[in-house]
């Protein structure tokens, strides 16, 4: 996700509801610019299984649908902040998953509804800060560190290689070997009639 603002909600949207149909996730915000809180996205990743459907004809499929209910993975680095300081805040307090990466860059001051001067030129004034779950102001020069610290290897990406995401497979798969699934198989229909 490049951000949280349009940009970034769009490519989620894109790319996250093309693949409910897959066991696991790896989110990459890596470079994330930030914009807003992605509770959207938030949202949306903690999806539980509820319930299933079965069609008389073709596959059962799950309420609520749009839904990834294997385990999640979110790659992070020192390029993410603001938004990208959040986003991966709210995914280890939400309990999605395993944050592999670098320590986000640490900026949760944020500024809005500056005017610009009547010369054309701007001012940035802090406005308002983050604060945990805690009652501590956290994040701000700080970042969030990852659970799995791995550095991308700049040789290794010259040579097309990116090992932070290497990490993430690696994680995900690890992590599906022992993964449950919530989805429940469809029960056979009843074949006495009123039942």
């Amino acid at each position: 996700m490049p951000n949280t603002a349009g940009a970034g909600f769009t490519l989620f949207n894109r790319m996250y509801f093309a693949q409910t149909d897959k066991q696991a996730l790896i989110l990459d915000e890596r470079a994330n610019g930030g914009g807003q809180a992605a509770n959207y996205v938030i949202d949306v990743l903690s999806r539980k299984w509820l319930a299933g459907w079965r069609d008389r004809e073709g596959e059962p499929y799950a309420t609520p649908g749009g839904a990834i209910y294997g385990p999640k993975v979110m790659l992070v680095d020192q390029d993410a902040g603001s938004g990208g300081d959040w986003m991966p805040y709210a995914f280890r307090e939400s309990g999605l998953g395993t944050l592999i990466g670098t320590r986000t860059w640490g900026g949760l001051i944020g500024i809005s509804a500056n005017p610009d001067l009547i010369d054309g030129g701007w001012l940035a004034v802090p406005n308002f800060r983050f604060y945990d779950n805690q009652g501590r102001f956290t994040i701000e020069n700080e970042g969030v560190a990852p659970d799995i610290p791995v550095t991308l290897d700049p040789i290794a990406l010259d040579r097309g290689q990116d090992t932070q995401l290497e990490a993430a497979i690696a994680t995900v798969i690890k992590q599906l070997e022992g993964a449950v699934s919530p989805i429940k198989a469809p029960p056979p229909y009843p074949k006495d009639v009123g039942k």
